[in-house]
């Protein structure tokens, strides 16, 4: 039985936008720029069709200039890609400003998904020298503890997000949601506005593999992206021996197993990689069984690993839970 190339699998958000399921995350160095247009642009001519990126990640100004190149050469429509960014807790209350920087970055007029990165409110302080745009990006105090925005609150942002995309004139974003938020969170925002997120974009992985979260957001019809996939630097996710044993099974690679594991499972998945070559191999699904889906969710539910675990995360309360 022949199957799709994950590339070519889509789920439908709440609001009924179509989302690829397999997309490319753009979180790198900013010294690899040049590495980051390039795979950006072997992605899109591999057939994915989702890119993920945000203001923080310093790299919308470059998948701008790839965009624009694939654009113009009619490797891809408009139409035919999704983009998704973020709003950084710097810009907390200037949501308007930053999307449209991003957009500005990005050289389009919308993006397809507009998120909350944080659940949080950083200072927001000027930086010409080392910014983002004139703007810290995780403000300091000497302790190296990031500085927030007293008496300010993350809800805050959300509304403005929901604003933007209920004005029926402003065509800016297609569709909102957030990123990292636990449960309780999610709950705040379905009782206190009045667009449901979604999406929730957050870690999750065999050993990760947030079924509490799963399960609520499945109730609440919010899908789930999984960034880090495979796990932090030296991809160790992808080392487990079942993710082996599995890839010897169906004859694919073991990011296949792992990509083809997320999307089983309903999970839209942003693996990153400035790797051509890896990046054009690993787009074959593996059709895993549910067998085989709950013995990787086990190897997370007997022994938890958070590999993306941001020094500023603590304060936000159900974030450092695992399971």
């Amino acid at each position: 039985m022949l199957h799709p190339k994950t590339t070519e699998i889509t789920f439908k958000l709440n609001n009924g936008v179509q989302i690829p399921a397999l997309g490319l995350g753009t979180a790198s160095p900013r010294e690899r720029a040049q590495e980051t247009k390039q795979a950006v642009k072997a992605a899109i001519k591999a057939g994915y069709r989702h890119i993920d990126t945000a203001w923080f990640y310093r790299t919308e100004p470059i998948i701008g200039e790839a965009l624009k190149e694939l654009l113009e050469n009619g490797d891809i429509k408009r139409e035919d890609i999704f983009v998704t960014s973020k709003v950084w807790p710097s810009n907390w209350n200037h949501v308007s400003e930053s999307l449209d920087q991003s957009l500005h970055d990005l050289g389009l007029e919308y993006v397809d998904l507009y998120l909350q990165h944080w659940p949080l409110c950083f200072q927001r302080i000027e930086d010409d020298k080392d910014g983002i745009h004139g703007i810290k990006g995780i403000p300091l105090e000497k302790e190296s503890k990031a500085l927030f925005e007293e008496g300010a609150d993350w809800i805050k942002t959300y509304k403005q997000l929901e604003k933007i995309y209920l004005d029926p004139k402003d065509k800016r974003v297609r569709s909102i949601g957030v990123s990292n938020f636990p449960v309780e969170y999610l709950q705040r925002v379905l009782k206190d506005c009045e667009v449901k997120p979604a999406l929730n974009q957050v870690e999750i992985h065999p050993q990760l593999p947030q079924l509490e979260l799963k399960k609520f957001c499945a109730e609440q019809n919010i899908l789930l992206t999984a960034y880090s996939p495979m796990g932090s630097s030296g991809a160790p996710v992808i080392k487990l021996p079942l993710v082996k044993e599995l890839s010897e099974k169906y004859k694919v690679t073991v990011n296949d197993i792992i990509i083809s594991y997320h999307i089983r499972k309903g999970t839209v998945v942003i693996p990153r990689s400035l790797n051509p070559v890896r990046i054009a191999g690993c787009i074959e699904f593996a059709p895993l069984t549910e067998e085989e889906i709950n013995k990787l969710d086990d190897i997370g539910k007997k022994d938890p690993v958070r590999y993306i675990d941001e020094f500023f995360a603590p304060s936000i309360p159900g974030f450092t839970g695992t399971k």
